[in-house]
This record gives structure tokens, sequence and C-alpha cells, in this order.
């Protein structure tokens, strides 16, 4: 069997419920695909699901790592790969559950992601150079000696701009690595499309949630362990806006707005992303009850 199952879509659209509906129906497990779940000590923020609500079905990927490393595209990809080819050889189809596109991607083609090696001494210094002279000191850079990618990227997502740098301090331009993307599954990915006026209405919802739950006090948590914006986990929307807060930047209520707001410009990107995927399904949220016997029946 070479099949799989991706539950993806914008954040708050019930991703996490229709995994594991499906993941009982068909007896596999998950495999998350979200960029914070692999955090130890993220939970609130994330709206990670907890051992309750996971309902006995087995969840990979989900507190990997502490909230002071880093965590790669390559380094998901070389741990969710071989649980994917476990479980098909035991005859069942994973599930891929999360709004990643890049970590989903990465398990579907054939992708550079990662080819060049992670460099925390380039890293560091192009982000240094970013704080002193601006963005668009670091971005020239990079069309100087990469004007393909360049072209292909905008001074302000410096994360994408230092990675080709670093790219290239590995000998070879990010521009030079082809990507192949044919499937290297047979997959289905299945999404479901709320009405976007919903979908913000969701997500305010949840970041009200969030905030009665104690997500400025899980944020101090991570604060009294040393983490700083310096650190990956904290550069998650809800997490970076309250510690703004917590530092005396932002009032409470413009945290709390910001939140919303980044939370639904991130959603939509993640429709853009998902839409772009071959053998995506879009499904209506109206049939809720019945969504996971409808996508089943793709596997019988």
């Amino acid at each position: 069997m070479n099949k799989l199952l991706i539950i993806c879509g914008p954040t708050a659209s019930g991703k996490t419920d229709l995994a594991i509906e499906c993941a009982k129906l068909l007896n596999t497990e998950i495999i998350s695909a979200d960029s914070l779940y692999i955090y130890k000590d993220l939970n609130i923020g994330t709206a990670k699901p907890t051992l309750e609500e996971r309902r006995g079905v087995v969840h990979h990927l989900i507190d990997v790592v502490e909230s002071d490393e880093n965590f790669t595209v390559s380094q998901f990809k070389s741990i969710a790969e071989p649980i994917i080819y476990k479980l098909q050889e035991q005859n069942k189809i994973p599930i891929i559950c999360g709004g990643t596109g890049f970590y989903i991607n990465s398990l579907l083609f054939d992708l550079s992601y990662g080819k060049g090696e992670g460099n925390l001494e380039v890293r560091e210094k192009y982000n240094n150079l970013a704080k002193e002279y601006g963005n668009q000191y670091v971005f020239d850079i990079l069309s100087q000696v990469d004007k393909e990618t360049a072209d292909k990227l905008h001074p302000n997502d410096l994360k994408r701009v230092i990675r080709a740098l670093e790219i290239y301090g590995s000998g070879v331009k990010k521009s030079e690595i082809k990507d192949d993307f044919k499937p290297k599954h047979d997959y289905k990915a299945f999404s479901i499309n709320y009405p976007r006026e919903k979908l913000y209405r969701r997500i305010n919802m949840r970041v009200d949630i969030m905030l009665e739950n104690g997500l400025i006090d899980e944020v101090k948590g991570l604060i009294d362990k040393g983490i700083t914006l310096e650190n990956q986990c904290l550069q998650g929307i809800g997490y970076k806006e309250i510690y703004s807060f917590l530092c005396g930047e932002i009032s409470l209520e413009d945290a709390k707005e910001l939140i919303k707001l980044n939370t639904r410009h991130y959603a939509k990107r993640q429709i853009t992303f998902f839409k772009k995927l071959e053998n995506h399904y879009e499904l209506s949220p109206d049939n809720a009850k019945n969504l996971a016997k409808e996508i089943v029946k793709h596997y019988d």
C-alpha cells in the first residue's frame, strides 16, 4: 500500500476532530503536520489536542522537541517518513493532519527543503545584519548571489531570505535545486471549506478561549525558562503578541486584536496554499457529522 490521507486547511476549521474520526474508522494513526505542535510547553496557544481529546488515537510529531530548540522541515520529514512507511507496511493508511503546508509537501513530493544544511552561525549573522541595517539590506545580499531566488521572495520574508543565503553558503544556489512535484504516495487531501466570515468568527472565538484558558500564563512560563523572541517557538502567532504585551510594548486588548488579525491573515494564506494542491477536495461544513464517512469512502 502506498496510500496517504491528508486532512489540511486553515486554522480553526476543525482538522483535528475530523482526522480523529477518520483514524477511528480506518483503524490507523495520525501524524501531526503542525509546526508548533512539535514543541513541548506550547499547548494553549496552539490548541494542541489533549490526550483525552485524542480519544485513544495515536498521534505522532507532538511534543517532540523542547521549547528552546529549533526545528526544520527536513527534521520533520526525517521523523515522519519512517512512520508513514511503517504504517503502510501494516496495511494502514497514515493520516497527515495539519495546516503547515511545507511540512505536508515535504512528505508528498521530493522537494529541496533543507537540502542545504542549517547553519546557525550564518543565520545569526544575517539576523544581526537585518536588525542593524534592515531587511532590505539582507535581501540585497541575496539578490547579488542568487537573483533568481530573490526575485521570488519579498524583502520582508526574512526567514526565507536568510534560508536561501544559508543554502548558498553550503555551495549551491537555491535556484539551482530543482524540485520534483511528482507525488511519492497515492494521496488525497481534504479540507473543510467554511465561508470566510464564519471561519473568521471561529478564529476570533478560539483566540478568546485561549486567553480565558491561560495563554498569558503559558507565555510567562516560557519566559521564566529563558525563552525569548530569539527562539523559534515564540515566532508562533499568539505567542509573539502576548510576549510583546508582557514586555510592556502593547496593551492586552491590542495584543488580543493583533492575534486575531494575524491568525485571520495566516488562515487566508493557508487556504491559498492548499487550493494549489492536486487531489484536494473541499468539504462543506454543513455535513459535519458525516464528513469522516464521506472521506473514508474514497479508501474502500
